[in-house]
C-alpha cells in the first residue's frame, strides 16, 4: 500500500491560491494522470485480490479493513456506520475552506459471486494483464504496467475490475495525484462505502435513515457503471428504479403422468405463459392499462435525449438483434419509460432431465423498472389487478391451502418487493453545471450527458433521506463484463478515470 503523503488540509503550501485548479489544462492532467497510474498499479492489484463476496462476512471484514487502512494513510477520518449488516465506512477530509461545499461520494466496494470454472484464468482475485491477440486475449507480466510504455487497450481481467473496484482504485490515485502535485480539493468531502450493493444493499435505506446527520451532504456524485458505448467521457443524470415479483400459478398438487391426464389437467406453463403474453402487445409495449400514465417526452426533452451520440443501428449489431421494441423510437428514449421484464421462468424438467410429466407450478421472476413519473406502488396493484381480473384468485409468498385448490380453478401466488427509486437531476443544477465544466478541463470537451440510465443503482435511500442531488460520473468500458466471467478494465478507461476524479477534486464550485 502506498506510503502516506502529509496532511493535504493543514499544509499552507496546498492552499488554493498557491495552484488554482483552472490552471491545469487538459494536458496537463492527463499527464498527472498518467503519473499516478503508474504509481497505483500495485494497490489496485492488491485490492482486486481480496475476494468480495457480500454472501461471505470474512471478505466484507477484509474489504472494510483494507480501506479502512488506505482513506487512513491519505489522512481522512474514518467512521464506521453500522447497518443491521454489514457496515457502511464513512471517510472525511476538510477542505482548506470552511464556506466549501460538502460532496458525499458513493463507492461499492462489495462484487458478484464466481463461478471459477468460466473464468479464462487460476482464480478471479488474481488479477491478470492481457493484451488481445487475434481474436483472443493472452496473458502478459504485470510487470509490463510499470515499465515503459502502456497500451490503453491492454485489459486488467478480475472480479470487480469494473463493477465496482475500478473506480475506488482510481479515486484513490486521483488523491494521491493531488497531493503530489500541489492541489487542494475544492470540497469537503465525505466518502460512504457500501460493501453489499450486489445484494440489493437491504441495509442502505435504515442506515441512512440512522446516520442522516453523520452522511448529510450539498451533493452526491457516484462513481460507478460504463461509459456511454463510445467509451467518450460521459455523466448520467439519472436512474430507474426497480420492483422485483415473483409470480407462481399453481397446478395439480404433484406433478402428473401426462399421457394419463393430458388434456385433462390443467397445464400452469401452459397458463402462465398465456398470461405473460397477455402482458405485453406484438411490439412489445405493456398492455396493462395505466401503466405509461404520466410519461411525456416533450421536444425540449427529446432534444435533450438525441445529444446522446447512440449509433441505433451498431447498438442492434452488437446485441445481436435484428429490431428493437416499439415502446419508443430510440434507445434513449426507451429508457425513460417503466419496462417489465420476465427475467427468469422455470416449469418441470428440461435436457437430460426432461420427464413427460404436467407439471406442479410454473414459476416467473419479474423485473419492473420505475421512471420519475412512476410511482413504484401504484405499478404493482396495477399488476396485480390485470391478474386478477384474467380470472386468478392471488394468494401471498405460501403454498395454497386443500380449500383453496378446490374452490379456484386458477390460483397463483404473488410476492414483490420494492428495491430502489428512481431519480433524476436537471442538467443544468448546480452539481450538473460543476461536474460538466470539471469534465470539459479534463477532456477539452464537453462530456455525453445522459439523462437517464436504463439500470437501478441502490442510492435513492440518499437522495430521498438527505434531499440531496446526486449525479452518476461512469468511468469504466462498456465491455467490461461486469456480473459475469472475464469482467475486465482497460488500462487506457482507469488512466481516464483518474483524470476525471482529478478534474473532479479541485474543480471550484461556483
Amino acid at each position: 500500500m502506498r506510503v502516506p503523503y502529509t496532511s493535504l488540509v493543514l499544509a499552507v503550501a496546498l492552499h488554493w491560491a498557491a495552484a488554482p485548479a483552472a490552471s491545469q489544462d487538459s494536458d496537463a492532467l492527463a499527464r498527472m494522470a498518467d503519473e499516478a497510474a503508474a504509481a497505483s498499479w500495485d494497490e489496485f492489484r492488491e485490492l482486486l485480490s481480496i475476494p468480495n463476496d457480500a454472501h461471505y462476512e470474512d471478505h466484507v471484514r477484509r474489504n472494510v479493513a483494507w480501506m479502512k487502512t488506505a482513506f487512513q494513510g491519505r489522512d481522512f477520518k474514518i467512521s464506521v456506520l453500522e447497518s443491521g449488516g454489514p457496515p457502511l465506512l464513512l471517510a472525511e477530509r476538510g477542505s482548506p475552506r470552511p464556506e466549501d461545499p460538502t460532496v458525499l461520494i458513493y463507492l461499492q466496494v462489495d462484487g458478484q459471486p464466481v463461478d471459477t470454472s468460466a473464468w479464462f484464468q487460476e482464480s478471479p482475485y488474481d488479477p491478470v494483464l492481457k493484451e488481445r491477440d487475434g481474436d483472443r486475449w493472452s496473458t502478459i507480466p504485470w510487470s509490463r504496467l510499470g515499465t515503459g510504455p502502456v497500451d490503453p487497450d491492454w485489459r486488467i481481467f478480475a472480479r470487480s475490475a469494473s463493477d465496482a473496484k475500478g473506480p475506488v482504485g482510481m479515486f484513490l490515485a486521483a488523491l494521491d495525484a493531488a497531493g503530489d502535485h500541489g492541489l487542494a480539493q475544492s470540497h469537503h468531502i465525505k466518502v460512504v462505502m457500501d460493501f453489499e450493493e450486489e445484494l440489493g444493499s437491504p441495509h442502505l435505506p435504515g442506515a441512512v435513515e440512522r446516520h442522516r446527520e453523520a452522511l448529510s451532504a450539498d451533493f452526491l456524485i457516484i462513481y460507478d457503471g460504463p461509459r456511454h458505448v463510445s467509451n467518450v467521457p460521459s455523466l448520467t443524470f439519472g436512474a430507474r428504479g426497480i420492483a422485483t415479483i415473483t409470480l407462481t400459478v399453481f397446478g395439480p398438487r404433484v406433478a402428473q403422468h401426462s399421457g394419463h391426464w393430458g388434456n385433462y389437467v390443467p397445464n400452469p406453463a401452459v397458463r402462465l405463459a398465456r398470461l405473460l403474453g397477455s402482458m405485453k402487445d406484438g411490439r412489445g409495449r405493456v398492455t396493462i392499462p395505466g401503466f405509461y400514465d404520466g410519461i411525456e417526452l416533450d421536444e425540449e426533452t427529446r432534444a435533450i435525449l438525441a445529444q446522446v451520440p447512440d449509433d441505433e443501428a451498431a447498438i442492434r449489431q452488437s446485441i445481436g438483434i435484428a429490431e428493437a421494441d416499439g415502446i419508443a423510437p430510440t434507445y434513449q428514449e426507451s429508457i425513460q419509460y417503466p419496462s417489465l421484464n420476465i427475467r427468469g421462468m422455470a416449469s418441470g424438467w428440461i435436457g437430460e432431465e426432461v420427464r413427460t410429466i404436467i407439471p406442479p407450478t410454473a414459476t416467473a421472476e419479474i423485473d419492473v423498472r420505475i421512471v420519475p413519473e412512476s410511482d413504484p406502488v401504484r405499478l404493482i396493484a396495477l399488476i396485480y389487478t390485470f391478474i386478477e381480473e384474467r380470472g386468478y384468485h392471488l394468494i401471498g409468498d405460501r403454498e395454497p391451502t386443500e380449500k383453496e385448490r378446490l374452490e379456484y380453478s386458477r390460483l397463483a401466488s404473488f410476492d414483490h418487493s420494492i428495491s430502489y427509486q428512481a431519480y433524476r437531476t436537471p442538467y443544468d443544477s448546480r452539481v450538473g453545471l460543476w461536474l460538466t465544466s470539471a469534465m470539459r478541463r479534463a477532456f477539452g470537451t464537453d462530456p455525453v450527458r445522459k439523462r437517464m440510465s436504463g439500470g437501478s443503482i441502490p442510492i435513492s435511500p440518499f437522495i430521498t433521506t438527505l434531499g440531496v442531488p446526486a449525479v452518476t460520473v461512469p468511468t469504466v468500458n462498456a465491455d467490461n463484463n461486469q456480473h459475469s466471467p472475464n469482467e475486465n478494465i482497460r488500462v487506457g478507461n482507469y488512466i481516464d478515470g483518474i483524470r476525471t476524479f482529478l478534474a473532479i477534486l479541485t474543480e471550484p464550485i461556483q
